[in-house]
């Protein structure tokens, strides 16, 4: 049965060799936990935070770039209000952002001068 394992590698090591070789992964772990792991976990309970507070009159912007005002707030949806009569049901874990108020309406104000602009 020797010639399935080589007597060089058979030999006694050093025991000391086993302990700096699992140095390196648990280094890299460590890294990976605090550059990678650690901010996705912040980042994460701050948009739920965000997503727990919204509240009717807010203005948002979605993760798809529409800009409104929430008109209604459920349990897992919300209405945008996107324009005067014109609404949209979306899921409240795709609003990315919550905007200051009176954003909504200079951006409707600038769209109509450029409306005007154009004729």
């Amino acid at each position: 049965m020797d010639f399935f394992i080589s007597t060089a590698m058979a030999q006694g090591g050093d025991p000391a060799a086993g302990l700096t070789g699992l140095l390196f992964p648990i280094a890299l772990i460590v890294i990976f936990y605090f550059l990678l792991i650690r901010p996705q976990q912040k980042r994460a309970k701050e948009h739920k935070k965000l997503v727990e507070n919204l509240a009717k009159g807010d203005e948002v912007l979605t993760t798809g770039g529409m800009v409104g005002r929430i008109s209604d707030v459920g349990d897992s949806f919300a209405n945008l209000e996107l324009a005067e009569g014109l609404e949209v049901r979306l899921q409240k874990s795709a609003v990315a952002q919550v905007l200051p108020k009176g954003s909504f309406r200079q951006g409707l104000e600038k769209a109509e001068s450029a409306d005007k602009d154009d004729k």
